[in-house]
């Protein structure tokens, strides 16, 4: 998402190395590209941690592109705030195309060269095209609230963080502000995302120490 703020902390890169090392010599033995998701609750710190295992890859010379699920919204991002104070069931997975990034991850594992994704222009609110080469590409990352039902997906990340405990982080990125309904979203979310937990290789705890729950 162009305008999008990304503050990549010490605490992300520490939870990345930590996932990072014992995967290398499993992507590196695949025949064909790999693919991992980054969920958990809205401010969890899902684009920084994409971002940091992007970064943790490339120190083994291992080439990683991040998708943004917020890229996959059906409207951009002022229209969808207004959409959802409209009517507040449209709050959840219908929001998103998530089939369309499923879809980009699924066209990643087969080998597709390149991949035409939307690009959402925050400032303007709107929703543009953008095409993303794959040559080179070893590894295909998903972050964002709902990316753990992707199916063609290698290893799901979860980061355990509830609303309350990302407050701050909110704050900092200042894409909305915070008022009662936004917590109220926050509410619904949170009681949608919590089970995907259950979906996940590998947990990022609060304090950013991973935990392998498989794989």
């Amino acid at each position: 998402m162009r305008g999008d703020v990304i503050l990549i902390g010490e605490e992300h890169r520490h939870a990345a190395k930590l996932i990072i090392d014992p995967l290398v010599d499993v992507i590196r033995s695949m025949d064909r590209r790999f693919t991992l998701t980054v969920a958990g609750e809205s401010g969890s710190g899902k684009s920084e941690t994409g971002q940091a295992l992007a970064e943790a890859l490339d120190g083994y010379a291992i080439r990683a592109v991040v998708l943004q699920q917020d890229d996959y919204y059906v409207l951009p991002p002022k229209s969808n705030a207004a959409a959802r104070r409209a009517n507040f069931c449209w709050v959840g997975i219908t929001e998103v195309r998530l089939d369309l990034l499923d879809a980009h991850l699924q066209a990643a594992q087969a080998g597709a060269t390149s991949i035409v994704k939307p690009l959402v222009i925050f400032d303007e609110d709107r929703i543009d095209e953008e095409t993303v080469s794959l040559e080179g590409v070893d590894v295909v990352i998903a972050e964002g609230v709902y990316t753990s039902l992707c199916d063609h997906v290698d290893r799901r990340v979860f980061i355990d963080r509830n609303r309350l405990e990302t407050l701050t982080h909110r704050l900092k990125r200042g894409r909305e502000a915070t008022d009662a309904f936004l917590e109220r979203v926050l509410t619904e979310e949170h009681e949608i995302i919590s089970p995907h937990r259950a979906r996940a290789d590998i947990v990022i705890t609060r304090d950013y120490e991973v935990e392998f729950v498989r794989g």
